[in-house]
């Protein structure tokens, strides 16, 4: 989407919540941080003259999802989200779906297991809570603690390859998959592996948002840009 943007000079901000250490470089002006809620969107919307936000944060990004859809409501900015398709199971995968973390972190009371824990770093604490089990991580910047008493680091970023996966699983042994409903293509991976090996996988499914635009893909953002009816400013 950035690369789109910039090449074709409509000006845009990429805006990171910061919890990556080392970010990608991107072809538009970059700004990391929150926005202090609601109303602090609202005031920097309002302050650069925004006419068009497209949501592009993590399923799974819920808070700020919601605050977005509130903020440009207020501030009568469109609003769209460029997201990703869900994963859905195929026949040989075996999944069992949970509604949050907390229900994954329940779903795990049990005997000790090899436990492939693909659900970022911020989430770690919770899972504390399941110390019997041996915990694999693969995380994209170093931890500075973990709240796990078991568990091997692998510190790398993605994409991955389903032959690569399914080494990583084999080498550690690994009895069970957790992954948040991520979808898209980059991090599907280990669920392609978890089918070939046989392995089931403890699924999160995403949480549920307010009403919004939803597209799937760049061109149907640009799109909904060119028809918001909304002046460019190019």
């Amino acid at each position: 989407m950035a690369k789109t943007l910039a090449k074709q000079g409509i000006p845009a901000t990429y805006s990171y919540a910061g919890r990556v250490d080392n970010p990608r470089p991107q072809p538009l002006p970059v700004r990391v941080g929150g926005f202090g809620g609601v109303e602090g969107l609202v005031g920097y919307l309002r302050d650069h003259a925004i006419t068009h936000v497209v949501d592009a944060t993590h399923p799974f990004a819920a808070q700020m999802s919601t605050n977005a859809i509130a903020a440009c409501r207020e501030a009568a900015v469109p609003l769209s989200a460029l997201t990703r398709p869900s994963w859905c199971a195929q026949d040989s995968d075996r999944w069992q779906h949970v509604p949050d973390l907390e229900a994954a972190v329940a779903a795990l009371d049990g005997p000790k297991r090899r436990v492939f824990l693909a659900v970022g770093r911020l989430h770690l604490e919770e899972f504390a809570a399941q110390p019997q089990h041996h915990f694999l991580l693969r995380l994209v910047d170093e931890p500075d603690t973990l709240p796990l008493p078991d568990c091997d680091v692998i510190v790398s970023r993605g994409p991955f390859t389903e032959a690569e996966d399914r080494a990583l699983l084999q080498s550690h042994r690994i009895e069970l998959v957790v992954s948040k409903n991520s979808g898209g293509t980059g991090a599907r991976a280990k669920l392609d592996a978890a089918r070939a090996l046989g392995v089931p996988v403890l699924m999160i499914d995403r949480p549920t948002l307010p009403q919004r635009t939803e597209l799937s893909n760049v061109a149907q953002v640009l799109d909904w840009v060119a028809h918001s009816g909304v002046n460019l400013g190019v």
